[in-house]
């Protein structure tokens, strides 16, 4: 079984892949922790993210190591600083960047490929990645609601986050290398209204259905 999860920032889909791949008893791969780990290795070597051939030499030479609890960038634990500020204000440019995007999708096909099974989740899968996965999703919800799941996690004010999320998902789905979009087969589920448990029953039962 190859579940391929797609959606915009904070809309609960890292959080339903881990838990659906847990209850299947297959492995989960976050592919945005994927183009985080390279922007930390960018950045770490004070690059500009927007410097393109810079970029892409950095993604090259860079020594990743993603399981579902850490991320190592070059030896390093960047499991915390993934999620932090500076890589979140850049990586939206490092993403964007299409040998980038060539290199990394290369790298989860064959993550998939080596496995034979898995749940994967980012904002290309369902549409470039594992266009022939098994189950196509596509999580969303409304930015308000993102917005206010944000800030009770990790605090700040949230018309801030709000509109900071409003401007990730314009440059997400406006990107010209594979924007976010929702794959035709793709079943929306919209989590603005739903606990993480609902929304994980939802998709085993699809699974199982």
């Amino acid at each position: 079984m190859i579940i391929a999860i797609d959606g915009p920032a904070g809309a609960g889909k890292s959080t339903v892949a881990r838990r659906v791949a847990a209850e299947l008893g297959i492995d989960y791969l976050d592919t945005g922790a994927m183009y985080r780990a390279v922007t930390f290795g960018v950045l770490a070597r004070e690059i500009d993210p927007t410097a393109t051939d810079a970029v892409i030499r950095v993604c090259r030479e860079l020594d990743l190591a993603i399981t579902v609890d850490r991320v190592l960038v070059d030896g390093i634990d960047a499991t915390s600083a993934i999620r932090g500020p500076e890589v979140t204000s850049a990586v939206s440019a490092v993403a964007a960047t299409p040998e980038v995007r060539k290199f990394l999708v290369e790298l989860q096909r064959d993550w998939i490929r080596t496995r034979g099974a898995g749940v994967v989740e980012g904002r290309d899968i369902t549409t470039v990645v594992l266009p022939d996965a098994d189950l196509k999703l596509f999580v969303t919800a409304s930015p308000r609601v993102r917005a206010e799941r944000r800030v009770a996690e990790s605090g700040g004010d949230v018309e801030e986050v709000e509109a900071t999320i409003v401007e990730r998902d314009r440059r997400d789905e406006t990107r010209e290398a594979s924007p976010l979009s929702v794959a035709s087969e793709a079943v929306v589920i919209d989590t603005s209204e739903m606990s993480i448990d609902d929304v994980v029953a939802d998709v085993l039962s699809r699974v199982k259905g």
